[in-house]
């Protein structure tokens, strides 16, 4: 058996980080917000042409690298894990007659192909213009289709929770995460506990724990005698006690918030068959505490098909606090390289396992237990470790749609607010609400539950998702919402859509898709030098086929929008 932690993915995530940092700072690359004197939103559109030219030529490794993040983070969206429906009550959304502004023909008729009909579908296309005049209505649509009825909008939530998140922590607000202890140390030994105490940073990933490691070390810890004691006290004790959307509480799109969530909570397992018959495992984050039992062979002959199944994965804890991962039986040759990804058992199981494995590859030792608590009273304060930016983590959460980050943000909220904590999600619903008030963002329609969009119950209309659009990018962080976008036929989850179409590169669109919903949300800079908000929200039965209609009228408002 041979078990490679360290994998090639795990590279291709340091070099995506990488590649991103530079490929901002290309000279021919405008800013999307305007010099004065201009219209804050022509311009933040009007720089997508020359993003556009960075990015196709770049759009392989991109695709390749976005999927490889997508993997390491353990990114499972709903829309590929076809969850089932859940037998919770929703609230009963109103459905009326097709009205206002016709649908051009062409996409009509892209729509009467779906089989869905009109009265189940909410569009707006409306001109974003100067902020003076948009501010708390949005023009008159160039097309409005039911634009006022609630509709499920799945991750297209995830607007709401970024632009309010922007506007009331701002780009740069990082998360901290703590370590104290009750012990002494004599410069390299800590003879006593370690307390880790979070705030929710939804991107603690192994590239963070490094940097924290890093930072234990140069306070002069080496060695630890003790236990690693987690303070979950950020978060009110009831958050995550609702069961998962499709009952599978395996699916990391799953995980439930934490406040001192590591690496998502996800293993993610990838498959190699080498020639010699054998088939190689490798696993990111590492852990210290997985055993992998591989009895898998590589057979040269068979079609991939259900790989998966054939190969009989399994997660189990053992006795002694480890991870045990099983995999038998026949993988096909011709599968190549392929990724499993798993919510893992125990979440103090998991932030010991990672945590030790990168003290230990630090040169560190420790041989402690890890277990539920609180810092004490008087526990001395060792470090204080700030996270990725509030700009960095929207990036990833939109453009891949993680929902475990986007659950993380909208706690924030709460948390962020006044400093007093335990978070809730009702205190987080006081905060948007509040901030929807100030801003003249009347939305009598939302429903949050969440504010992922992983939800049967949320809602809100289009001419709201609209207006709050207009409202993001006519403000001072209306680059960093641009950004953090998926830009259609080039990245994140609208990488493979429109990719031979005029309008790829010219748009960015969030995506959102669950059983009976397929949504789209965004910005369209138009043939003209134009820039329109563009929302479109399909709650049916028969949402899926919806697709082509959503890829239709993004690059309709492309060509015909003046």
């Amino acid at each position: 058996m041979r078990v490679s932690h360290f994998t090639g993915l795990y590279r291709l995530y340091h070099l995506y980080r990488l590649y991103r940092l530079s490929s901002t700072s290309r000279p021919d690359s405008r800013p999307f917000l305007p010099a004065s004197g201009s219209s804050r939103t022509g311009a933040a559109m009007g720089g997508l042409a020359d993003a556009t030219r960075i990015a196709r030529a770049g759009v392989t490794t991109v695709a390749i690298l976005s999927a490889a993040l997508a993997v390491a983070m353990a990114v499972s969206a709903p829309a590929q894990a076809k969850p089932a429906k859940i037998a919770k009550k929703a609230p009963r959304v109103p459905v009326t007659a097709a009205h206002a502004t016709p649908l051009p023909p062409p996409l009509a008729r892209a729509l009467a192909t779906s089989q869905v009909p009109p009265s189940h579908v909410s569009v707006i296309v409306a001109k974003v213009d100067n902020p003076l005049q948009t501010r708390g209505a949005i023009p008159a649509p160039m097309l409005a289709l039911n634009p006022n009825v609630p509709r499920n909008p799945a991750s297209t939530m995830k607007l709401v929770t970024t632009i309010a998140a922007l506007d009331m922590l701002g780009p740069d607000y990082r998360w901290r995460t703590q370590a104290f202890t009750d012990g002494q140390s004599d410069g390299r030994t800590l003879n006593g506990n370690l307390y880790f105490k979070g705030t929710g940073d939804p991107k603690l990933v192994p590239e963070e724990m490094e940097k924290f490691i890093a930072e234990l070390h140069n306070a002069g810890v080496t060695n630890l005698n003790g236990d690693i004691v987690l303070d979950r006290s950020a978060y009110s004790a009831d958050i995550g006690a609702q069961g998962p959307i499709d009952g599978d509480a395996d699916r990391p799109y799953n995980v439930a918030p934490d406040p001192l969530l590591y690496s998502f909570k996800a293993m993610s397992f990838t498959f190699t068959s080498n020639p010699n018959g054998t088939v190689d495992v490798g696993v990111l984050p590492p852990l210290a505490n997985l055993q992998v039992a591989n009895e898998m062979s590589s057979a040269a002959a068979g079609n991939c098909g259900d790989w998966l199944a054939r190969i009989h994965p399994s997660v189990s804890t053992t006795a002694d606090g480890a991870y045990l991962a099983h995999f038998s039986g026949p993988y096909p040759a011709s599968c190549e390289d392929k990724g499993w990804n798993i919510a893992a058992p125990d979440r103090d199981r998991f932030f010991l396992g990672g945590f030790r494995a990168l003290w230990q590859a630090s040169g560190g030792q420790f041989n402690g237990n890890v277990r539920t608590g609180v810092v004490p009273p008087g526990a001395r304060l060792l470090v204080t470790h700030r996270g990725q930016t509030l700009a960095e983590v929207v990036h990833d959460m939109n453009k891949f749609s993680n929902n475990v980050m986007a659950r993380q943000l909208f706690l924030t909220l709460g948390l962020a607010a006044d400093g007093k904590t335990p978070a809730s999600i009702a205190r987080s619903r006081d905060v948007l609400g509040r901030w929807l008030d100030k801003n003249d963002l009347a939305m009598p329609s939302l429903v949050v539950e969440n504010g992922s969009g992983l939800s049967r119950v949320e809602r809100i209309s289009a001419m709201e998702l609209a207006r709050l659009l207009q409202h993001g990018i006519n403000s001072p962080t209306g680059q960093v919402l641009v950004e953090s976008m998926p830009t259609v036929g080039v990245d994140g989850t609208m990488r493979n859509r429109l990719t031979n179409r005029d309008v790829a590169g010219n748009a960015h669109v969030k995506t959102g898709t669950l059983d009976d919903v397929s949504a789209v949300a965004g910005y369209v800079a138009t043939r003209s030098g134009s820039t329109y908000v563009v929302v479109s929200l399909v709650n049916d039965p028969r949402a899926s086929n919806a697709r082509g209609f959503n890829d239709a009228l993004i690059s309709w408002v492309y060509e015909n929008a003046p």
